[in-house]
């Protein structure tokens, strides 16, 4: 446990509200996750704002979460000259072009099933796995798979909240 803020936190903790919001626009795209995280500052350490953070998105709605999941690139399109997309889709860049036009044939598949991207916590995964990931998911009731990507938005969310808390 962190039992200190850090110097990202505290700058964050210091920022006006329009900033701080702005800032929890960048880890998320929900309107009402951003509202209810930036409600419970200033945050003692990383610890606490991850526990608004989760405790923000299990209260979304599932309007809330289309919002926060229109925010994210399909898997394998990261948008152009976003930093945070790039990093997050790393596993991609090496992946052959065939393995791309799979995933970009699964990726409309999934949207034309469930109406939104498919969202999984691509840090540190492969493109293969990613591909595995959504073949299996698709097979999911709706309200399976938005219960799933509220989870995925929550492991995105702390991985983007810990840059923001160390000042990256």
């Amino acid at each position: 446990m962190t039992s200190s803020p850090t110097p990202g936190l505290t700058r964050f903790n210091t920022l006006d509200d329009a900033a701080a919001e702005a800032e929890l626009h960048e880890v998320c795209a929900s309107a009402a996750w951003g509202s209810k995280v930036l409600a419970q500052r200033p945050f003692a350490d990383t610890d606490a704002l991850f526990a608004a953070s989760d405790a923000a998105m299990a209260e979304l709605t599932a309007a809330d979460l289309a919002e926060a999941m229109a925010g994210h690139p399909p898997i394998g399109r990261p948008k152009p000259g976003d930093p945070t997309s790039a990093r997050e889709q790393r596993g991609m860049a090496g992946a052959s072009e065939e393995l791309k036009a799979e995933l970009l044939e699964l990726n409309l598949a999934y949207q034309e099933k469930f109406g939104h991207v498919f969202l999984i916590c691509a840090t540190g995964a492969t493109g293969e796995q990613m591909r595995d990931a959504v073949k299996v998911r698709i097979q999911n009731t709706a309200e399976v798979e938005r219960e799933i990507a509220r989870g995925e938005l929550v492991k995105i969310n702390r991985i983007r909240l810990t840059r923001l808390a160390e000042g990256e």
